[in-house]
C-alpha cells in the first residue's frame, strides 16, 4: 500500500468527503473551494467552522494547499494523485465523443499519418487540450539510404523502404559535415542496411561501429550514430510525433505559466523526447495518468499528461495516444476518451495490416 493509499483508508468519512468535494470543485473551475461552499454541498449537515478544521487536517497531510490568503483550498499534485488513484469516478465515453471519434476513421487513404492527423485533432477539440499521437515506425527493410546536404546546420536524409515507401527526414547534423562525410556515412549505412528494418540496422549499426570504430573518421561516425534518430517533419506524412491543440493550453493559461508552456512545445518541436514518451506508455497496459511533476517528459511544464498505448494485431505496443493539459483536467472525462481512442487506433490499423 503506497502513501497515499495507507492515508486514504485512514481517513473517516467526513474528511473523505471534504476532500473529494474540494478536489472536484478544483477540476471544475479551478478555483479555491472554500468551508462556506463545502457546506450548502455536504452529505450531513455541518458547520464551516468544522470544515475549516478538516481542510487545516488536509492541509498538514499535505493534501491540500492554500493559493493565497483566503479560506478556500487546492490540491497539491499529491493530492490530485490521491484523488485520481483512490476516488476518482470514471464516466463512460459520451455518444457525441464517440461519434466525433469514429469519424476521424472513416477515409479510406492508404496514408496512416492523415489518419493520426485527424485522431489527433478530434482529440484536442474533444478534450480542449493539446494531444499528442505516437505513429507506428515504418518496419519494412530498407533498401537504399542517402544522405543530402541542406544547409550548414540542415541534412535530410532518404530512406528507400523495400515495398516501394520513401521517407524524407530533416535532421541537424554535426558542427563541421561535409559532402564527403555524409557519402562516407550513407555508404557505410548501405553496406549493413539491406534487407533489415530500421530498428534491426540501429541494434546492428552499434554493433558494427564497436568493432570498426576505428575505421570511422570520427565526423562519419557521429553522423551514423545520430543522422537517422531525429525526427523533425512538423506536417508530413512521415511525422511521427504529431502535436495538435497546443492553443488550447496556451490560450487558456495564466501569464505566469506561459514560458512553461512554450518550453514545454520547444521541447515537442525537437522531438527530443519521443523515445521517453513511448515509454511512458510501454511500462503498463491501458491509460497512464502523469500530474505535474511525475511526468518526466515535460516536468517543468507544471501540465497532466493522459497517454494510453496502441498495438498490434499480435499485441505489440507500436505507438500511443495521449492528451497534455492543466493539472486540473477532468481526469474522469479524459481517461475513457484516451482508452477508446488508442482501442480504435489500434484495431485499425491492425485491420490495414501495419505496425
Amino acid at each position: 500500500m503506497n502513501d497515499g493509499s495507507r492515508i486514504l483508508a485512514e481517513m473517516n468519512d467526513r474528511s473523505r468527503e471534504v476532500f473529494r468535494r474540494v478536489v472536484e470543485g478544483y477540476l471544475d473551475n479551478g478555483e479555491p473551494v472554500g468551508s462556506r461552499t463545502l457546506t450548502r454541498s455536504m452529505s450531513e449537515k455541518v458547520s464551516a467552522a468544522t470544515i475549516r478544521n478538516v481542510m487545516q487536517d488536509l492541509e498538514y497531510l499535505g493534501l491540500l494547499d492554500s493559493p493565497h490568503i483566503s479560506a478556500g483550498r487546492i490540491p497539491t499534485q499529491l493530492g490530485l494523485r490521491m484523488f485520481v488513484d483512490g476516488l476518482m469516478e470514471v464516466s463512460t465515453v459520451s455518444a457525441a465523443d464517440r461519434e466525433r471519434i469514429d469519424a476521424t476513421m472513416g477515409g479510406n487513404e492508404p496514408d496512416v499519418g492523415s489518419l493520426l492527423d485527424r485522431v489527433g485533432s478530434a482529440l484536442s477539440g474533444i478534450t480542449r487540450g493539446a494531444s499528442l499521437v505516437l505513429a507506428p515506425k515504418h518496419e519494412a527493410p530498407i533498401r537504399h539510404i542517402e544522405f543530402v546536404s541542406l544547409a550548414a546546420d540542415r541534412a535530410l536524409v532518404v530512406l528507400v523502404f523495400a515495398d516501394g515507401h520513401v521517407e524524407n527526414r530533416v535532421f541537424r547534423p554535426p558542427a563541421g559535415q561535409t559532402p564527403s562525410s555524409l557519402r562516407e556515412a550513407a555508404n557505410f549505412l548501405n553496406a549493413l542496411a539491406e534487407g533489415r528494418t530500421l530498428s534491426e540496422l540501429r541494434t546492428h549499426m552499434g554493433r558494427e561501429i564497436a568493432l570498426r570504430r576505428q575505421e570511422l573518421d570520427g565526423l562519419a561516425r557521429e553522423m551514423v550514430e545520430s543522422g537517422i534518430a531525429l525526427w523533425e517533419n512538423e506536417g508530413l506524412p512521415y511525422e511521427r510525433l504529431i502535436v495538435r491543440g497546443r492553443s488550447n493550453l496556451v490560450g487558456a493559461a495564466e501569464a505566469e505559466e506561459l514560458d512553461r508552456i512554450r518550453s514545454l512545445f520547444d521541447d515537442l518541436e525537437r522531438k527530443r523526447d519521443i523515445a521517453d514518451f513511448l515509454e511512458l506508455a510501454e511500462t503498463g497496459d491501458g491509460v497512464r495518468i502523469f500530474i505535474g511533476s511525475e511526468n518526466k517528459l515535460f516536468s517543468l511544464s507544471g501540465s497532466s499528461l493522459v497517454v494510453s498505448p496502441y498495438m498490434n494485431a499480435d499485441r505489440k505496443i507500436i505507438g500511443a495516444v495521449g492528451v497534455i493539459g492543466p493539472t486540473r483536467l477532468n481526469y474522469g472525462r479524459i481517461v475513457p476518451i484516451v482508452d477508446y481512442t488508442a482501442q480504435l487506433v489500434g484495431r485499425l490499423l491492425s485491420d490495414r495490416g501495419k505496425g
